[in-house]
């Protein structure tokens, strides 16, 4: 029988079909990873004012649009950033007249090299983690991170690196924890901003990003229009069971209010404040 050839066409598609199984097999256990620790990112950021997402009446339905909504941003983001470094490997291995692509195809070659690589990775990943229990130093954390990657990943990456399917787990491994170390930093980050947020009374780029609305309002009682608590702003956080809950930003409080008994006027949206504003004016001392 005469040999059968493949065609161009169907090179070009094995050749795509390839590359974007390698890319999910990167960037799917990211995302995955990633949105499974955002809702504790979420936590964070409700529980700098006293209670949880669930009292705010942001359920499982409410909490997945939004973090959708976040990683759909992140994948906006990255595309780019990715063309970018894809763009300066391509340079780098022109620039070094192809010895940076040997380099990397010798480094795949070889097992125990791969795998240390993969391990001082996965061991890096880490350091969002612990910071989120504890405050390490840098110094600290790099033994840390050296130190697991090296005892616990070490030989077990090596062990997979030598076959095609513990190469592909391999990818799904890395990818998550790299999805949950980005996923740990992201929450430091949002309980820094939290509090900054109670503190000073006017949210950041971040906690918009993951749905928290800095949304203010003066309350005035339903009965006869007048406003309540001298016609101070409140911050709403969320409403749940007919209550709104609420923050007042100058004696640093969260507290309800009944919805059939309040109304929401001059509702406003990421409000101006003047430089230098800080909360906790009425406050009573400790």
């Amino acid at each position: 029988m005469p040999e059968v050839r493949p065609t161009e066409e169907s090179d070009d598609r094995g050749s795509v079909m390839g590359l974007l199984e390698r890319v999910a097999s990167v960037v799917l256990p990211i995302g995955v990873a990633l949105y499974a620790v955002l809702y504790l990112g979420v936590e964070e950021i409700y529980a700098a004012f006293g209670i949880n997402p669930q009292q705010a009446g942001i359920d499982q339905s409410v909490l997945f649009s939004r973090l959708m909504s976040t990683l759909v941003l992140v994948l906006l983001l990255g595309v780019p950033l990715l063309g970018l470094l894809v763009g300066l490997a391509w340079l780098v291995n022109v620039i070094t007249l192809g010895a940076a692509g040997r380099t990397v195809s010798w480094i795949r070659s070889r097992p125990w090299v791969a795998g240390l690589i993969a391990a001082l990775w996965s061991g890096a990943t880490y350091w969002g983690f612990y910071n989120f229990f504890a405050d390490l130093d840098l110094t600290v954390m790099v033994v840390i991170a050296v130190g697991l990657g090296v005892v616990t990943f070490l030989v077990p990456f090596q062990l997979l690196r030598r076959r095609p399917v513990g190469r592909a787990g391999l990818k799904v491994l890395v990818g998550g924890l790299t999805g949950l170390g980005l996923g740990f930093l992201l929450i430091l980050n949002l309980a820094s901003a939290a509090e900054t947020m109670r503190d000073t009374g006017q949210a950041n780029f971040l906690l918009s990003t993951v749905g928290f609305q800095d949304q203010w309002a003066i309350l005035t009682n339903a009965e006869d229009d007048k406003p309540l608590y001298d016609g101070r702003w409140m911050m709403l956080l969320g409403e749940s069971d007919g209550t709104y809950l609420l923050y007042d930003c100058d004696k640093q409080e969260t507290f309800r209010r009944p919805m059939e008994t309040t109304n929401l006027t001059q509702v406003q949206l990421d409000p101006e404040r003047e430089e230098g504003f800080v909360c906790g004016s009425l406050a009573e001392p400790a």
